[in-house]
């Protein structure tokens, strides 16, 4: 899908998962931009409709139009700020689920390959060991199927497209990617199959850790288990003997 040809769902309009009076936490549907672009027909995103009730509303983190999931906004400046230190200190944890286009070598393992900005393909982005900012990705085989293999995908960074870069890299793109599918892969799935199914963070007006999980539309056996995969304090650790 290009974005000349943005015509993102409008059913449901905005799936709120949990709110209080500082967070927000809603479930993107995949096609659904997290914020504006830069011209006025893709003004309308996650952010314009929840702006319209939450005046003050805060994007913390995004996901590319194409994913689905989890997405966290603050209710206010204090909260914004708690939460981005922790997205900057690397103290949030998130679970995906994809479908990729193929086997996997092995059950599990990291993909670390520097990413940056392709400039004259823009918005993709590629591999470039001179001049890209490291980036990691756990990845732990779900479930082998006939044409495709379902992944779990933790993020260790964030860089813009890295789960769908580092997937293609590894000889398995994820189907229904428009940017780095095969044309067998891309014609697979009518969307993108990645999905933003768990969040683990650490509550702005209590510092305890808040843990969150939507179901996976494309794969809706999928059960909370982000606890498998990482060791998270219980309470928020101390900024100042942590390293960015």
């Amino acid at each position: 899908m290009a974005l000349e040809e943005y015509t993102p769902p409008r059913e449901p309009w905005i799936d709120i998962v949990y709110q209080d009076d500082d967070i927000l936490v809603v479930n993107k549907p995949a096609g659904l931009l997290s914020v504006p672009g830069r011209l006025p027909e893709y003004y309308d995103s996650m952010w314009s409709r929840l702006v319209e009730e939450f005046a003050d509303i805060q994007v913390v983190h995004r996901l590319d139009m194409s994913t689905s999931g989890l997405m966290l906004l603050a209710k206010h400046k204090q909260a914004e700020c708690h939460l981005k230190k922790q997205f900057q200190y690397r103290l949030t944890h998130k679970l995906y689920y994809a479908r990729v286009w193929g086997k996997v070598e092995g059950r599990e393992g990291v993909i670390d390959l520097p990413l940056i900005c392709d400039w004259s393909n823009r918005p993709r982005q590629k591999v470039c060991f001179d001049e890209g900012k490291p980036s990691q990705t756990r990845y732990v085989v779900e479930q082998e199927e006939a044409q495709t293999t379902l992944l779990k995908l933790l993020p260790i960074t964030g860089r813009s497209h890295q789960l769908r870069v580092h997937c293609m890299e590894i000889g398995a793109p994820i189907v229904g990617d428009e940017f780095y599918a095969t044309p067998e892969a891309f014609e697979y799935s009518d969307r993108l199959a990645l999905h933003a199914s768990e969040l683990s963070f650490y509550h702005p007006a209590t510092n305890q850790r808040f843990k969150i999980f939507v179901p996976c539309e494309f794969y809706p056996q999928a059960l909370p288990q982000i606890e498998q995969h990482f060791e998270i304090a219980p309470e928020l650790p101390d900024y100042s003997k942590l390293k960015a």
